[in-house]
């Protein structure tokens, strides 16, 4: 983040339903993005570092933020750039584009330092979902000076049929090569998921008043929303998921959350890396879908035990 004071980011507080006294900024990363985080500052045990998925923003997180505030901590959560009221990189806001994979890390070195410009309660703590848990990964094997990192459903492969896998990688490749690298990946288009899809059926979760949450927050603020990924992002987000696949997990104690109806992330790469992560574990969700944390009340509530369990056991 540039010198300088810090800049007040808009937030809408009336649809995040986050603890008293959220508040966000504007930082800019070291290319020149600009980048939005929410901050919730109240937390005796320590601070959360919260990144979140593809498509999503601060405010879809402000009821977790509760949950952890309630349990001692403090949370700031990110708007990645190309979503949310980050910088979109393309001409077309609702295509979810990045140059890199790995250029998230510039966002992640932006927000620690907010956490310090603020005094944020230490120590620090990471929980990530879904895309957020690909980027989170990242972070750990560069060294993120967090105590111990919980996982919801990590983007560390993506789910797609059987048929499309041999050919995903190449397609998105070929795609850069013929000038497509800005063109929907397949089966996505501009329009959102939760304002396009029915409750019933979702991929998301099982519970109608975390659907209407979600779904309110876009329709109220629209310029939160995003469609589908660019084929530049599919092919970025498979080399990256392939190149940590190839890399030793970590040495950091964690927790990972996967449901057992989980249909958006390739489950087969979370199994496999949690079973070799000699300080993590893996906990299974009997019906939960994708989104554990905004999933039903005992759900929520297990996570976010387990996720605190973990926390206050490293201090």
């Amino acid at each position: 983040m540039t010198a300088g004071a810090l800049l007040p980011a808009p937030f809408y507080a009336d649809l995040a339903l986050g603890p008293q006294g959220g508040e966000a900024f504007w930082l800019t990363a070291e290319d020149g993005l600009r980048i939005r985080a929410g901050v919730w500052p109240v937390g005796a045990k320590g601070t959360v570092l919260l990144f979140p998925g593809r498509t999503e923003y601060a405010e879809k997180y402000g009821m977790a933020a509760a949950d952890l505030q309630a349990r001692g901590y403090a949370t700031v959560a990110i708007d990645w750039r190309g979503q949310g009221l980050a910088d979109r990189i393309l001409p077309d806001r609702m295509m979810g584009h990045v140059g890199r994979f790995q250029d998230y890390q510039l966002d992640v070195q932006a927000v620690l330092a907010l956490v310090r410009r603020l005094g944020l309660p230490e120590p620090l703590y990471l929980l990530s979902h879904s895309m957020g848990g690909a980027i989170a990964l990242r972070s750990l094997m560069r060294g993120l000076p967090v105590k111990a990192a919980s996982f919801s459903a990590p983007m560390w492969g993506i789910a797609m049929a059987a048929w499309m896998r041999p050919f995903a990688q190449p397609v998105a490749q070929l795609s850069g090569w013929f000038g497509r690298a800005h063109r929907f990946a397949p089966s996505t288009s501009e329009k959102s998921y939760v304002l396009e899809a029915e409750f019933g059926g979702n991929v998301l979760t099982n519970d109608p008043d975390m659907w209407r949450y979600m779904k309110r927050q876009v329709v109220e603020r629209p310029e939160l929303a995003l469609g589908g990924p660019s084929l530049a992002w599919l092919q970025t987000a498979l080399m990256e998921c392939r190149d940590m696949s190839l890399a030793p997990a970590p040495d950091y104690p964690a927790l990972t959350a996967l449901g057992s109806a989980e249909k958006v992330v390739d489950v087969a790469p979370v199994h496999l890396r949690m079973a070799g992560w000699r300080r993590g574990r893996l906990e299974l969700f009997a019906g939960a879908e994708h989104e554990i944390l905004m999933e039903t009340p005992d759900r929520r509530q297990r996570f976010f035990d387990m996720t605190a369990e973990l926390f206050d056991a490293h201090p």
